[in-house]
């Protein structure tokens, strides 16, 4: 008995040792196509035109149109209202570059984008008869969407970019009346001279977001290390695979600039580099091939 016991005990330490060795072999894999995080707040809508809720539906369309870039991982829009509301930004809707950093932060996002429409709508010139209030003559159509947008690095508050994108759309024939806009049925907007204008200000918006994305690093966070095993809060929908090697860092005090207020981002301390070993959805787990200490809230890095 006692020997069948130490026959156990050794395969056991010996199947151990192997697996431990397998994923210490793991090969490495270059870090390509991560998936930064990004979160679009209701655009504040500032212009003339009151019908409708201008401002969240040009938020959901550039939501849209970001997720099926496949580029990045956007937060849910839902997601975004609950933390505004608990943060008490819930009624008010005001977002600045230093609400959207927090809030950012709190959804653990790189990029928080925002801004205002100061134009949206259209407007006609009618030349022609009329009859029972239509007009039949040649009509010259112009629609204009204007939009202030403005690109926050989450981690420091910094504006990275922030412009005014305006688009235009014309047309000349014959007309019977402008139609009212509904974002919710969205053949119908887009077929509208201010729905075109509308998609034209959202791609460009894209580029935008696009050519700032490459200036902001990705990163992840450890959730807890137990066993030799670092579990870190990025998965397949982040981006990572198997092989995958990152630096893990330890954040220091934040430092806050006394004159603005905005945070200036913290002294880091390098303590170490992981290999990623399992991929899931939400989340992965790595092997420590260097340092010690590792704890929940550390940060991981590109290697």
């Amino acid at each position: 008995m006692a020997i069948k016991k130490i026959l156990t005990g050794v395969l056991l330490s010996a199947f151990i040792l192997v697996a431990a060795g397998f994923a210490q072999e793991v090969e490495e894999k270059p870090l390509t196509g991560l998936k930064k995080r990004i979160a679009v707040f209701n655009f504040e809508n500032k212009s003339d035109y009151g019908k409708g809720n201008v401002g969240e539906g040009m938020a959901d369309m550039l939501t849209t149109e970001l997720v099926k870039s496949g580029k990045y991982r956007v937060i849910e829009r839902g997601q975004i209202q609950t933390v505004m509301q608990e943060q008490k930004l819930g009624l008010t809707g005001a977002v600045t570059s230093n609400t959207a950093s927090q809030l950012g932060k709190l959804l653990g996002v790189e990029l928080a984008v925002f801004g205002s429409v100061t134009e949206f709508g259209q407007k006609k010139e009618e030349k022609g008869t009329g009859f029972k209030g239509r007009s039949f003559g040649m009509t010259k159509t112009v629609a204009r969407v204007a939009i202030d947008v403005r690109i926050v690095n989450t981690e420091t508050g910094e504006i990275l970019a922030a412009d005014n994108v305006a688009k235009e759309e014309k047309k000349t024939g014959l007309s019977v009346k402008v139609p009212d806009f509904n974002f919710q049925d969205k053949s119908s907007f887009d077929k509208t001279l201010v729905g075109k204008a509308t998609r034209a200000c959202i791609q460009e918006i894209i580029h935008k977001i696009d050519a700032q994305m490459g200036k902001v690093p990705w990163y992840g966070k450890i959730i807890k290390e137990s066993g030799g095993i670092v579990y870190i809060n990025r998965g397949v929908s982040s981006g990572l695979q198997v092989g995958n090697v990152l630096e893990a860092y330890s954040p220091g005090e934040e430092l806050i600039d006394p004159e603005t207020g905005i945070s200036l981002g913290s002294e880091e301390t390098k303590i170490g580099r992981v290999q990623i070993v399992d991929v899931q959805q939400r989340f992965s787990k790595a092997i420590i091939k260097q340092g010690a200490g590792f704890k929940a809230g550390d940060l991981v890095k590109e290697y």
